[in-house]
């Protein structure tokens, strides 16, 4: 392990590797398994990659295809059947999604394992944030991520449709009730008071009391032990749905800051092994991402697996250094479509 480049580029040449006038295209599935048994072994802990291709931008990929969503139950049961042990490593690398598909999953975890710890490749943003501070332990790398915990509301707008912060959505609301007292105020907020619902407000009310109030009682229940473990819980999800603090949902949260404000938070790097090993296998589920249909991967050291692709979008070459690129196949011919079936999308209304 320790002369082997583990680096994107070393996984990289290694996927290169596989390639032979018999297979056309890298052995995207033997690598990213390869590298995640070997994690298992080394942990003898249950492990389960969950990872989305959200980082790679793809302005042509429905949002509702790589968020959390109430679908991810079910290919979490199909990777945690016959599970061993009570002790689980969840790889989350996400951008969050439904607040309710977090809660679900969650609860289904906790029934299954009483040591929950969440390794964190790089991002885990929102709702997946929310299933962090569901763990016993976060261990995340200096390089690695979390995010603000605010939900945010799919709404039409005249602009379009798109999330927007319910905190935000809500602080609106109050400014325009001060404002409009100025009866010469009153038109310049009507055109953006008339675009939501009645309901709108107290939905963002409801939804932002309903995050914190989740993330805290889970803190205090699985992360936090002991004397004052309520009052840490209380202080780091109020700070973690602070709207106003972050400015952006979309904020990174480095593990400097979330060990300060009490989070169980340890360093990828303490462990090289380990280290090296989940970035092995990060490295080659964002390879499998830019070179194959596959958007979402749920799967275990046992080669269980439940994922997620789109079949109208063309896989992209495999870059190979110093060569051509390969060609491009036909997706519904490649061996990953004719292995798997695509769930059908389903849409969200909060992140």
């Amino acid at each position: 392990m320790g002369e082997q480049n583990l680096s994107w580029s070393g996984i990289l040449a290694e996927l290169n590797a596989t390639m032979s006038q018999d297979r056309r295209s890298p052995d995207y599935d033997g690598v990213r398994r390869k590298y995640l048994c070997r994690l298992a072994g080394k942990t003898n802990r249950h492990t389960i990659l969950y990872a989305t291709k959200f980082t790679q931008r793809d302005p042509n990929l429905p949002p509702e295809l790589i968020s959390i969503v109430d679908e991810d139950v079910q290919g979490l049961m199909e990777v945690v059947h016959g599970a061993k042990t009570k002790k689980l490593d969840l790889i989350l690398h996400s951008p969050g999604g439904s607040l309710d598909a977090a809660e679900g999953i969650v609860n289904y975890l906790r029934e299954k394992f009483s040591d929950i710890r969440v390794i964190v490749p790089q991002l885990a943003q929102s709702a997946a944030t929310m299933i962090c501070c569901a763990a016993n332990e976060v261990m995340m790398g200096a390089h690695s991520s979390l995010g603000p915990i605010d939900p945010q509301i799919f709404v039409n707008t005249p602009l379009g449709a798109k999330f927007v912060p319910a905190q935000a959505i809500i602080d609106q609301f109050e400014q325009a009730k001060q404002e409009c007292a100025d009866k010469d105020k009153v038109t310049a907020w009507v055109p953006m008071l008339t675009q939501y619902g009645p309901h709108l407000v107290k939905t963002c009310s409801y939804l932002t009391e309903l995050s914190a109030e989740l993330v805290e009682k889970w803190l205090s229940q699985y992360m936090f032990h002991g004397s004052g473990a309520a009052q840490k819980a209380q202080a780091l999800a109020a700070w973690l749905s602070d709207h106003k603090k972050f400015k952006t949902h979309a904020r990174h949260i480095p593990r400097s800051e979330l060990t300060g404000m009490g989070m169980n938070v340890t360093r990828l790097e303490d462990d090289q092994a380990i280290q090296d090993l989940v970035l092995a296998t990060f490295h080659a589920t964002t390879h499998a991402f830019d070179g194959t249909n596959v958007v979402k991967i749920i799967e275990n050291q046992f080669e269980k697996s439940f994922m997620k692709m789109v079949l109208t979008r063309p896989a992209l070459p495999f870059p190979i250094p110093n060569q051509s690129p390969a060609p491009t196949t036909d997706p519904a011919q490649s061996e990953l479509t004719a292995r798997k079936a695509q769930p059908t999308p389903k849409k969200h209304s909060a992140r």
